[in-house]
């Protein structure tokens, strides 16, 4: 008697996840990723802090100390080191993995992110990279809730759910704020969400925040007490901060463009590499508040302290000028900008959250403090360098609603949520006329891919263009006669024959209503040639094109068929009523409680 196969542990869980119904099981699955992606963050937040002591717990206040020249290139290299010669394959950027995953991937990510986003990013954070743990956090944590996605052998709603529960869990976790953090998940990741889904997506982010608490304690991230209530007479300065926001975080994303188009001139990791840790280590050692995430500034700058300016820097017997600190924080907003660019253009792993938060409180606290100095008006700096937060953030991220929310949330300043609110959506406006695009969409459309919550763009571009083609077209030599024609018309169910050589080369297709007139004239049979009757159809559709392209070019052509070619090699025909149906199974699948 044969002895039974005893079945894999993925085996069982795919026979047991098929017996529970599938909102149960979405509540299961959200408690469980909700738990995972509380842990990594816990699990990275405790490696930076530990890399960050061992490396500059020693140093003296009042000491511009010259490891900070070497720290960050330290950092850099073992990343560069670890994904080139262990993991051998590219860790990729934070969240626009994610949004790539749901867009082009089926929302399946690669298992190597599950781990791969934790050790670069604290190496590089750890080490002094000027980026943050925020998008790595996100996307370990998505990358986990689709392996959990595929073991489960989940559908593609489901999948895209798990990865935006995950996604959620994530950035509660981070920030201890589970009610924005259910924001950015619909805001950033999810193009859309059914009530079904909902519960589910509380659920994680609750769970995430609780397990957050148990490791790392109860304290917000930001330690805030509002010293002065909102005055009716401040809100010209709060519209004013929301334009120089709007400014600011234009720069930062055309900073960050032009940062890749300078790099990419750069042959050769390695000369990217010395280029961008040279510099890099250059700028934290005049500025070392510009070192790693910056969380201990901005808890400083929140309380309008602006010691962290000098302290550890060359600049330190200043620290009593006033003008000098202004002019320093002006180059810190600045320089801030280049330091990101520079971490990740030399070969770091981080993620954008951080910098923005970093420089939308510095571009608040200098708001107030210029214009407290040149006598022009008397405002709370405390309460401007918060609400700068939110103005970066959703100018940068082109997401106010997660600006005005998790702001609010993480520093306890809801008694602030009006001029948040100003600020917030006056950058948000300016930035979309300055920059349509936001950090992340740049982030995607250098490999093309669209952005989720586009629910138009984000359904074509789930469809794949090989898998809509039809190949039942009959084919003719172009050196084929009418007669030759008529028998393959007789052999086919289609009426457009496209007209390709023994090499497969494309000349052009014959329609049958233009040839319906000469088939029973035998007379003619030998004496027409195909290529005489043959046209080269004005619209073509490539085989490298992505489905947006497609659709478009079926609504200005007005056919119902278009050719496609392989660059100049015969492929098949893509139809208008295919392209159509595959679009409404979609957009079923998502549109379905």
């Amino acid at each position: 008697m044969k002895k039974k196969k005893k079945r894999s542990l993925s085996d069982r869980l795919l026979v047991m996840s098929r017996k529970i119904p599938s909102q149960r099981l979405m509540i299961i699955l959200s408690v469980v990723v909700g738990v995972l992606a509380g842990l990594v963050a816990v699990v990275m937040k405790n490696l930076v802090f530990l890399i960050q002591q061992l490396l500059t717990g020693g140093f003296e206040i009042d000491y511009s100390n010259y490891l900070y020249v070497v720290y960050p290139a330290a950092g850099l290299l073992l990343v560069l080191i670890f994904i080139k010669y262990v993991l051998r394959q590219p860790v990729g950027d934070g969240i626009p993995i994610v949004l790539h995953s749901i867009s082009k991937s089926h929302g399946f990510i690669k298992f190597h992110n599950t781990f791969s986003s934790v050790v670069t990013s604290s190496l590089t954070v750890g080490f002094g990279g000027s980026v943050g743990l925020e998008g790595p956090t996100v996307v370990t944590g998505a990358a986990i809730g689709s392996v959990l996605a595929k073991k489960l052998g989940l559908n593609y709603k489901q999948v895209v759910a798990v990865l935006g529960f995950a996604s959620a869990a994530a950035m509660s976790a981070i920030f201890k704020a589970p009610i924005a953090a259910v924001v950015f998940a619909l805001e950033v990741i999810l193009f859309d969400m059914t009530m079904s889904s909902l519960v589910p997506l509380l659920l994680a982010s609750i769970v995430a925040a609780i397990t957050s608490y148990a490791f790392l304690g109860q304290e917000v991230l930001y330690p805030f007490q509002v010293q002065y209530s909102f005055n009716l007479s401040e809100t010209f300065y709060y519209f004013g901060l929301g334009v120089f926001s709007a400014l600011v975080s234009a720069y930062y994303i055309k900073g960050y463009v032009v940062s890749g188009k300078l790099f990419d001139k750069i042959p050769g990791w390695v000369g990217k590499f010395l280029t961008g840790a040279g510099i890099l280590g250059f700028l934290i050692f005049l500025l070392p508040s510009l070192y790693g995430e910056g969380y201990a500034a901005i808890n400083l700058a929140l309380k309008g302290n602006m010691s962290f300016i000098f302290d550890n820097s060359i600049f330190y017997g200043f620290r009593n000028s006033e003008s000098m600190a202004l002019l320093l924080l002006l180059s810190i907003i600045v320089l801030k900008v280049v330091a990101t660019s520079l971490t990740f253009r030399a070969g770091g792993i981080g993620g954008v959250f951080a910098p923005t938060l970093f420089i939308g409180t510095m571009t608040g606290l200098f708001f107030a403090k210029a214009l407290n100095f040149m006598g022009l008006a008397s405002l709370p700096v405390s309460d401007f360098a918060l609400v700068g937060m939110a103005g970066l953030l959703a100018g940068v991220v082109h997401a106010p609603l997660t600006a005005i929310f998790l702001i609010a949330e993480i520093t306890g300043g809801y008694s602030l949520l009006f001029p948040i609110m100003i600020v917030s959506t006056t950058s948000y406006g300016i930035t979309r006329l300055m920059s349509p695009r936001s950090i992340y969409t740049i982030q995607l459309s250098k490999r093309g891919d669209m952005l989720t919550h586009h629910k138009d763009k984000s359904l074509l571009s789930m469809m794949s263009i090989e898998k809509l083609i039809e190949k039942n077209f009959k084919s003719i030599s172009p050196d084929a006669n009418l007669g030759d024609l008529v028998k393959v018309v007789a052999d086919s169910t289609r009426n457009i024959f496209p007209v390709v050589d023994d090499h497969n080369d494309f000349y052009g297709i014959v329609v049958m209503d233009q040839i319906r007139h000469m088939m029973f004239q035998t007379e003619m049979y030998e004496t027409t040639t195909v290529r005489s009757l043959m046209f080269h159809p004005s619209t073509i559709v490539y085989l490298s094109d992505d489905m947006e392209t497609v659709a478009q070019k079926f609504q200005h052509s007005g056919k119902y068929n278009l050719v496609v070619l392989d660059d100049s090699k015969y492929v098949g025909f893509v139809s208008r009523a295919n392209v159509f149906s595959h679009y409404r199974q979609l957009l079923k699948e998502f549109s379905e409680e």
